[in-house]
């Protein structure tokens, strides 16, 4: 504490509202946080520096095309229309008698004027990315290449398809088919719980197989057993030999109908789908349910199995395609473009790709991680089967009773066919529920609600000539969706 004898110094009121409004200045109206002024000669530094890392590919390629402009157009000011070169020729003739020398001539030699050179038309520059390789550049980096203008491929020409055998024999829908190995028959299945094998030469029915107690709706022949296998919506899956032509193994696991199966085509593995959301792996030998690949949220309509990954696929009601890891028994992609019912599912035989067919749009698909290709659209109505061959024929066949046929490669409509209801039928039971190609691709088999069974073969007679491509590239097509 000071002493009461030393004098305390007073300030004015005007100096102590000064501190304070310095203060309060100090505080909250001085901005503390705000950066420093720039160093210009800092800041053209920099930017130098980034220009020359980051785009020193596309500003040296750039100088050098200004060079080249330049010296051009310096060569160009420095030619004459004309070259003109005077050459002084001196012509010394010695003769004979005297040696005289006659007088030297002026020869004025023209030469010919430069042919100009015709200038390359000029082409599109586009900058895209350098780390391919352009200069050694790094992946950061940009070049300026010229670069073509894409162009859309033309189809391929396909001949056309018309309707060549009518079977009839089934007393309701019929909903499923699938052909021999060897192609020589192929089956079918029914509404009316019967399962019937035909001569795909003749088309003669060969047998009846009967055990369902309701719609039969899928059907696979195993290549590598005499094995028939079925499914429908009575929850059962059987195993027929067909060497008895009896049953001998029964899969109980679902819930509800089963809508489809497929045969892994490697493994001793069969895969089927139902009303219950599930897709159900079994193991054909021992009938154990090896995986129930849940995740669908409804009705699992299709199926399919192949040898690479993903070994399994399948299409649902509620608008999603799974791929799934088949060891693991786990989904590895959802695919959510569609935004109806994926009814139909089709591998290619040959490209590592598949199709899925919803009312919305048919849709093309890399494996195996799912990478969409392109829409193919136009078959405005519910889609429920697909079908493929090796000639790069895709088929899609509605519930009105419409089959578009499609180029693979381009996505082009080339052919429509209305299938003509049976005789006493109504054009409502026009529908297409099942279909497929027989082994060799030239048969096309359908399965309709009209109860018949139809095959369809390739025209013949038809040439390019008789049937032209009427093709035109769609420039603003959409690839997303």
């Amino acid at each position: 504490m000071p002493s009461s004898s030393e004098d305390v110094q007073r300030h004015s009121v005007h100096t102590l509202v000064f501190r304070s409004l310095k203060r309060t200045h100090d505080m909250f109206l001085c901005e503390q946080g705000s950066l420093p002024p720039l160093d210009m000669e800092v800041e053209r530094l920099r930017r130098k520096a980034k220009a020359r890392d980051q785009y020193g590919a596309v500003m040296e390629v750039v100088n050098q095309t200004q060079r080249r402009a330049a010296q051009q157009h310096n060569n160009n000011n420095n030619n004459t229309p004309m070259d003109i070169d005077l050459t002084t020729t001196m012509t010394t003739t010695t003769t004979a008698a005297g040696g005289d020398i006659t007088n030297g001539t002026l020869a004025l030699q023209q030469q010919n004027p430069p042919v100009p050179t015709p200038t390359p038309p000029p082409q599109s520059l586009a900058i895209v990315p350098a780390g391919g390789g352009i200069g050694g550049a790094s992946a950061g980096q940009q070049s300026l290449v010229p670069r073509r203008a894409p162009t859309l491929p033309r189809p391929k020409w396909h001949a056309p398809w018309k309707l060549a055998r009518v079977i009839s024999g089934h007393l309701g829908w019929v909903r499923c088919v699938a052909v021999e190995p060897s192609n020589e028959w192929f089956a079918t299945g029914s509404n009316d719980r019967v399962i019937k094998i035909w001569d795909l030469a003749s088309g003669q029915l060969k047998l009846s197989l009967t055990g369902h107690v309701s719609a039969v709706r899928g059907l696979s022949v195993s290549p590598r057993h005499p094995y028939l296998f079925s499914c429908g919506e009575d929850k059962q899956v059987k195993c027929w030999d067909l060497e008895y032509n009896k049953v001998i193994r029964h899969y109980h696991g679902h819930l509800s109908a089963c809508y489809g199966l497929a045969l892994h085509p490697a493994l001793d593995v069969l895969v089927t789908c139902g009303r219950d959301a599930t897709a159900r792996v079994w193991d054909l030998r021992t009938k154990a349910n090896i995986h129930t690949l849940s995740g669908h949220t409804n009705t699992v309509a299709s199926v399919v199995c192949q040898a690479p990954e993903p070994q399994v696929i399948t299409g649902s009601h509620d608008f999603t395609i799974r791929l799934w890891d088949l060891a693991a028994g786990k989904s590895t992609c959802t695919l959510t473009h569609h935004k109806k019912s994926v009814r139909a599912l089709a591998l290619h035989p040959d490209l590592y790709m598949f199709a899925s067919g919803a009312p919305d749009n048919i849709k093309q698909w890399k494996c195996p991680d799912g990478k969409f290709v392109q829409n193919l659209a136009g078959h405005n109505a519910i889609v429920n089967c697909l079908a493929m061959n090796r000639e790069g024929v895709l088929v899609s066949g509605a519930d009105n009773g419409t089959l578009y046929f499609w180029d693979w490669r381009t996505g082009y409509n080339f052919q429509k066919l209305q299938a003509p209801v049976q005789p006493g039928s109504m054009d409502s039971e026009a529908g297409v529920f099942a279909m497929t190609f027989d082994q060799s691709g030239s048969r096309l088999i359908t399965c309709d609600a009209d109860k018949t069974i139809k095959i369809y073969k390739e025209d013949d007679m038809a040439t390019e000539e008789s049937h032209p491509i009427n093709w035109r590239p769609e420039i603003m097509k959409r690839r997303k969706y």
